[in-house]
Parts: C-alpha cells; sequence; structure tokens
C-alpha cells in the first residue's frame, strides 16, 4: 500500500490552496490523501469544569475545519481517497509526526494565524526544515500553482546529497507530463581576476564546462530511469538562490534538496531553499536526505 498525500488544514485561504493543489497532485500520483488539523482544545478544556451540556466550541471549530476540507477535496475531485483527521497536537508536532507515514507533507505558505507581513508562516517553515519527507510548500501565483507552464526545475548544489531530489523531480515531470529543467550555478572565486578578456573567457569556459559535466553525472541514473521524460539542462553563473528564484517564476513546481544529519535536532535547511521558500513564484518541494 502506497503511503499518502498529507496536507494540513487550518482554515485559512492559503491551506485551502493547498488542499486544492494536495488534491490534484494525488490525482497524478495516484495516492490517497489525508487531511490533518491539529487542535490543542482537549488540553485546555479538560481541566475546567463544564457547566453546559453543549459541545465545547473549539472541538466544533476543529471538527468543522477539517470536515470542510474533506469535502472541498473530495467536490474537487471525487476519484481521489480522501479522509480527514484532527490530530490533539500543536501543528508542527502532528505534522512532523504524520511525515514518518506520507509520501509527502503539503502545507500553505501562511497559517489562520500568521502576522501581517510575515513571508511564510512559522508552522510551514519548521516542517520544511525538520521532516523526514518531502514537504511542498503550496505557494506563488494561480498559473503556477495550476501547472500552467509545463515545467518543473530542480537545482543541483555541490554534492550526491541532491539524489533524493532529483528522484522525486523526475517523479513529478513523468506524473505530469512536462519537461524538467534541471539547473546548476557555477561561480569563478572571489580572490580570481584575469585582466585579459580571452584567459578570463577560457577561465569562464571551464568552470561551466566543469558544472556541466557534474550535472550530467548527476542526472545519468534518473535520465535511465525516466527516458520519456523530457530533460532541459543548464548551468548557469550566479548564486544560486536567485538563479532559481528566476527559474520559479515560470514554473510549476520548483524542488531542492535538503541535508538531514543524524541526531541534529535544529531546523536543517539551507539558505537556498530557506529564500525559496519566502519569496518563489511556484510551489516549493524540500526533499530531505540523510548524511
Amino acid at each position: 500500500m502506497e503511503l499518502p498525500l498529507v496536507v494540513g488544514v487550518d482554515g485559512s485561504d492559503s491551506s485551502l490552496e493547498a488542499v486544492d493543489w494536495a488534491v490534484d497532485e494525488a490525482a497524478r500520483l495516484g495516492l490517497p490523501l489525508r487531511l490533518v488539523h491539529a487542535s490543542l482544545w482537549e488540553r485546555y478544556e479538560g481541566g475546567l469544569p463544564s457547566f453546559g451540556t453543549g459541545r465545547p466550541a473549539e472541538e466544533v471549530m476543529a471538527e468543522h475545519i477539517a470536515a470542510s476540507g474533506t469535502e472541498r477535496a473530495r467536490l474537487r475531485d471525487p476519484e481521489v481517497k480522501v479522509s480527514g483527521d484532527v490530530l490533539p497536537d500543536d501543528a508542527v508536532s502532528a505534522l512532523l509526526h504524520a511525515a514518518h507515514e506520507s509520501f509527502a507533507l503539503v502545507t500553505g505558505s501562511r497559517g489562520r494565524g500568521g502576522i501581517a507581513g510575515m513571508l511564510l508562516g512559522s508552522v510551514s517553515l519548521t516542517v520544511a526544515a525538520r521532516a523526514v519527507c518531502p514537504v511542498i510548500v503550496v505557494r506563488g501565483g494561480e498559473r503556477n500553482r495550476q501547472g500552467s507552464f509545463g515545467r518543473v526545475v530542480v537545482g543541483l548544489g555541490d554534492s550526491t546529497e541532491g539524489s533524493a531530489a532529483v528522484r522525486f523531480a523526475f517523479r513529478e515531470a513523468q506524473a505530469r507530463g512536462c519537461a524538467l529543467h534541471a539547473v546548476r550555478t557555477w561561480r569563478r572565486p572571489a580572490h580570481e581576476h584575469v585582466d585579459h578578456p580571452l584567459i578570463a573567457d577560457d577561465a569562464a569556459g571551464a568552470y561551466e564546462e566543469r558544472a556541466s559535466t557534474l550535472l550530467t553525472d548527476a542526472l545519468r541514473d534518473a535520465v535511465r530511469n525516466h527516458p520519456q521524460v523530457e530533460v532541459r539542462r543548464q548551468a548557469v553563473e550566479g548564486p544560486p538562490h536567485k538563479v532559481l528564484l528566476d527559474a520559479s517564476s515560470e514554473a510549476d513546481l520548483v524542488v531542492v534538496g535538503a541535508r538531514r544529519r543524524h541526531g541534529h535536532v535544529g531546523l536543517q535547511l539551507g539558505r537556498v531553499a530557506h529564500t525559496l521558500l519566502h519569496h518563489a513564484g511556484c510551489p516549493v518541494a524540500v526533499v530531505p536526505q540523510r548524511v
């Protein structure tokens, strides 16, 4: 049995956008969809005396959020198997626990209690930085969320630790029937300065050629396993976070890897993923890889 796609819901507009995106994703991948709403109403209500026969308002609200999200998902695509749960926990803990039995987690970019001016909700950021499964934060323009550009972008770093991200990106491109745009950036060292233009061009060409070779090597296995996916390789000079931000404006999904070190309890999110989660023009998938 395949693991479900799990989406966190809290009743906010952002989480409803995440539900819509997750339904379409579940349909593409042939996965069941599980909606999760976290609520701690029992913790605060349990210690108080009850003077009425009605149910606590917080309990009713929690069940309503889960039920309405589930109904929305079923109406969007009746063919997708959908379930909904209210979990007695805080949102981060509930989603991180669910990650152990999920194909991927999906969240909105802003929560119901979001602070005005914040670009990304704390729940989404923390989950993306700590989950053991891929996390997709649904953000960007409507055309990007709807998959109108026919392009999945994957950013490749300086090591083989992005192999999980590559596999995820190819699976996405194949399920969507779209092209995969694989990007690796390169930069000349800051201390390197060559006055002669021909020598400078030769040096730049060498860095670009090395980046292209590493890009081809990183994609080799996935290309062999997904021969039907059209792959576009690009070695680009510049900071990786800026290059991928530019690419995200005309992409349906941008995929990046994240290192997960055993025993490390803090946030494990590099600068590139952090920047994309806050500013990308399309949904962002952060794919963890153990190192």
